[in-house]
């Protein structure tokens, strides 16, 4: 799969990285300009948010249209923030009340991207990949193997359970079959998030509190069942949630019936509150808008 390969650094202090999302500073910020089609967002001194591909952990801070900021279960979305900027190589990181990192050792550590575009909010998804030596020179494109793939935080957070695997067609096959292994892998040895994982066994929606503190569920529909209990002004039942995730139009390609379908079709309520995935994450791969 050819990537476009930028090397720099990242920077955490001022930024509120999470668990698949991190700030990277390249060395020639005009390398960005080499990507097709959309533009990657980046500030005056050329850093851009990351995005990291084939992977989503649990959310640190997501805000529904017009509501409140949310979380997923802290324990677990905490976590795996922790661990990404641990394995990228920072240490003795410290946060405000809002999340946003106001210290962290050292300012900044090396690494690179492997990107083929970015996302419609202009981030750059990518394998994040730390130190100096990268598989190629900057601004070059790269052949990209599974075995680059398994020196990335992409592949790290996915194999240590801290990330569900969440795939877009972007993504080249022996790929996302890489990842798949290593989330199965990681689900089977009962690792991270896995053991309370209720995406596929059902979680009864008792309001926005049972998102926050209790349900270990796929960040998509973790967003989904968020959005949709602020549009109904936090009343719990999901009578309707079916119906509004096919209004949404989340268009989804299932691995294993090979079906382009949308996402209220895998997904089912009883009861009137209770949700669950009718199949696991990495059967599906999402259309990207």
């Amino acid at each position: 799969m050819p990537m476009l390969l930028i090397k720099g650094a990242y920077r955490i202090v001022g930024a509120s990285p999470d668990g698949d999302s991190v700030r990277f500073y390249p060395d020639d910020p005009g390398q960005w300009d080499l990507l097709p089609g959309r533009k990657v967002r980046r500030n005056k001194a050329g850093g851009a948010q990351l995005r990291l591909d084939g992977i989503d952990s649990l959310e640190t801070h997501y805000r529904p249209p017009h509501g409140p900021e949310l979380h997923q279960p802290a324990p677990f979305a905490d976590r795996a923030a922790a661990a990404l900027l641990d394995w990228l190589g920072f240490a003795d990181v410290e946060r405000g009340a809002n999340g946003i990192v106001t210290r962290g050792r050292p300012d900044s550590v090396p690494g690179y991207v492997l990107t083929r575009n970015a996302d419609i909010h202009g981030r750059c998804v990518a394998l994040a990949g730390r130190g100096g030596e990268a598989p190629g020179p900057g601004g070059g494109f790269v052949t990209v193997t599974t075995e680059h793939l398994r020196e990335t935080a992409n592949h790290h957070q996915l194999g240590e359970g801290l990330a569900y695997p969440t795939f877009y067609r972007n993504l080249f096959v022996d790929l996302r079959q890489e990842l798949t292994a290593a989330a199965q892998q990681a689900r089977q040895g009962g690792q991270g998030l896995w053991p309370r994982d209720q995406t596929e066994s059902g979680v009864k929606v008792e309001g926005r509190s049972t998102l926050t503190d209790s349900a270990v569920l796929l960040p998509k529909l973790f967003r989904r069942l968020a959005d949709y209990l602020q549009l109904n002004d936090g009343d719990p039942s999901l009578d309707g949630f079916r119906a509004y995730l096919g209004q949404r139009d989340d268009r989804l390609f299932i691995l294993s019936t090979g079906q382009w379908t949308g996402f209220d079709t895998v997904v089912e309520v009883t009861n009137g509150d209770t949700v669950r995935l009718n199949r696991p994450a990495e059967d599906l791969v999402f259309d990207e808008k």
